[in-house]
């Protein structure tokens, strides 16, 4: 995860910094800009050509915006480039003097958070939070998950406001530890709920939100100097068959004999997956039953790539398609084992 963090005086650059460094502890690779006259005595890089141009370099390359200094000037910047809640970075101001921190569009965890690592107030303002109940953006957001209807998301939140109960689904393969947010119970018969589920088009209640968990790997195996067209050739209709939606899918996985295998690369590279590769000693030492291949076997060392890379890189998960091929090409599919729970630690994958 990438933030860049703003400065607009001498006291705002130095407290950017401390943003910087707390940012950094939960993973994120930070950028800190600040005004060209404070730039030399804080070593801190310019925002050139100014902030707003500053800002329109990195907003679609973060996942969080933080400015130091008034809630005015990251309003003005980053007006032109917002679209919406589901794809903007996470906003966040922050007063020169690090007394409160405050959102700009759907950053309250990260607000609050930061708040602490400060000694600030956070300001949230949403609906849900003020009221105490559950935010089904932040959670999905919070827990590698795509919020697919933002509309629905706001119909979910109003019932929650109107002290009206939601329903929950989630896929049968899918655990539930501890317990339910208020008004949030495991029944469909209820006109507005949220959906865990892989299936693209589920819809099991009158207004539903779905959330689609990141937890799908592809084991792919291919001939050496496989176009990028005969990989989507089989990987697509593959996923349309398990109606499985692209943003679902975290990574694909082989072995690491095709770390340089362009066609491989180009399609990770285009569809904005991850590219994993193994050694024939860590394919073969995953456990299960998988489809051999004396000839794969020979060349490679592994007596079958896909399957066994799909659940090496899903972390032992459970397979959703065993080898298939075409081309040339051979895919396998798999998903992270997901247990949901509802307390603010949030998803866990064994």
């Amino acid at each position: 995860m990438r933030a860049a963090i703003f400065s607009f005086s001498a006291r705002g650059a130095e407290l950017s910094k401390k943003v910087a460094e707390y940012l950094h502890s939960i993973g994120y690779e930070t950028e800190l800009q600040t005004v060209a006259k404070y730039a030399e005595q804080t070593g801190i890089v310019p925002m050139l050509p100014d902030h707003n141009g500053a800002c329109a370099a990195v907003f679609n390359k973060c996942q969080a915006l933080v400015y130091v200094g008034a809630v005015g000037i990251a309003v003005r910047t980053i007006a032109p480039f917002i679209k919406s809640k589901l794809t903007d970075p996470a906003v966040i101001s922050v007063d020169e003097r690090g007394s409160f921190a405050g959102h700009i569009g759907g950053a309250n965890e990260l607000s609050r958070c930061l708040a602490a690592a400060l000694g600030a107030t956070a300001c949230v303002t949403t609906a849900t939070d003020v009221n105490g109940l559950f935010a089904v953006d932040e959670w999905a957001a919070r827990n590698r998950m795509v919020l697919c209807s933002l509309a629905a998301a706001k119909d979910f939140a109003a019932a929650l406001v109107g002290d009206e109960k939601v329903g929950l689904y989630y896929d049968k393969e899918f655990q539930l530890t501890g317990s339910l947010p208020k008004l949030v119970v495991e029944d469909s018969s209820l006109p507005v709920g949220m959906a865990v589920t892989l299936q693209k088009h589920l819809q099991p209640f009158a207004t539903t939100v779905r959330l689609l968990p990141k937890i799908v790997h592809l084991g792919i195996g291919c001939r050496r100097n496989t176009p990028l067209e005969n990989i989507e050739a089989l990987v697509l209709p593959e996923l349309e068959k398990l109606q499985l939606d692209k943003r679902s899918v975290v990574a694909i996985a082989s072995v690491d004999l095709k770390k340089d295998e362009q066609g491989l690369l180009a399609f990770a590279k285009k569809y904005n997956f991850a590219a994993n590769f193994y050694s024939a000693d860590e394919l073969n030492s995953v456990a299960g039953d998988f489809t051999p291949s004396a000839f794969v076997q020979s060349v490679v060392g592994v007596s079958n790539v896909c399957e066994r890379s799909a659940v090496k890189d899903s972390k032992g998960g459970r397979l959703l398609l065993r080898k298939t091929s075409l081309n040339g090409v051979t895919l396998a599919v798999a998903a992270e084992n997901l247990v949901l729970d509802f307390a603010r630690t949030g998803l866990k994958t064994d």
